[in-house]
């Protein structure tokens, strides 16, 4: 009797500290596959580039305390899909259509921590992706030669969970040839702003309210 009654006393903890939260798990598996939506090209002389989701990755960084040590958690997934119009002569004329990826195929180095992003933090069966819609290019140089760098701005609308903030990512990016477009798009957002809380459990304390996202991409034509 006495075992029972300790094993019953474990299991109210294990739900009270958050046992549902971090156990039970939403779907890992995307409703559709992601399609780049089409980005209209302003000039004859404009290459189309659709990011290539196999040598790509989105990602997002943010620290907490873990069992009482500091933490720096990174979730990263490869599903993402964008195209990019861009002529070398011209770069002004430059089109990014929306940015698409995947929220339920985000994952980090734990799997219960995977499981409270999709089902509570990020609520993945309801919103299921996370799209960020330019609005503004600025920075771009006069023109583009392949191999060298170039560096601009973004802003647009960042929507996560039913939410839209205006976002501004700062870009890298490589022509690094004909047919090939690689760069970084980074930026930090504050999680509250777009209504992401944490779930309360027993050993996860001091969540940072910034989050870093990053795109590392290779787009490719043809």
């Amino acid at each position: 009797m006495r075992k029972w009654i300790v094993l019953l006393v474990v299991l109210v903890v294990l739900a009270g500290g958050g046992f549902y939260i971090w156990f039970n798990s939403s779907s890992t598996e995307p409703s559709t596959q992601l399609t780049a939506a089409t980005v209209p090209q302003t000039s004859a002389g404009a290459t189309t580039f659709t990011i290539d989701s196999s040598s790509s990755t989105a990602s997002f960084t943010i620290d907490e305390e873990l069992r009482g040590s500091p933490k720096t958690v990174v979730g990263t997934t490869s599903d993402v899909a964008g195209q990019v119009s861009l002529d070398p002569a011209d770069p002004s004329t430059a089109q990014i259509g929306t940015i698409e990826i995947s929220a339920r195929t985000l994952v980090t180095d734990e799997g219960q921590r995977n499981n409270a992003i999709r089902r509570f933090i990020l609520s993945t069966d309801q919103y299921e992706f996370i799209d960020f819609a330019p609005t503004s290019i600025t920075g771009l140089p006069a023109s583009i030669s392949i191999g060298t760098p170039f560096d601009f701005t973004v802003t647009g609308d960042l929507s996560i969970k039913g939410t839209a903030k205006s976002v501004t990512f700062d870009v890298t990016a490589t022509l690094t040839s004909d047919t090939t477009l690689e760069g970084k798009a980074t930026t930090k957002v504050t999680r509250s702003d777009f209504g992401l809380t944490i779930p309360s459990v027993p050993f996860v304390a001091n969540v940072s309210d910034d989050v870093g996202l990053e795109l590392d991409f290779v787009a490719t034509s043809g």
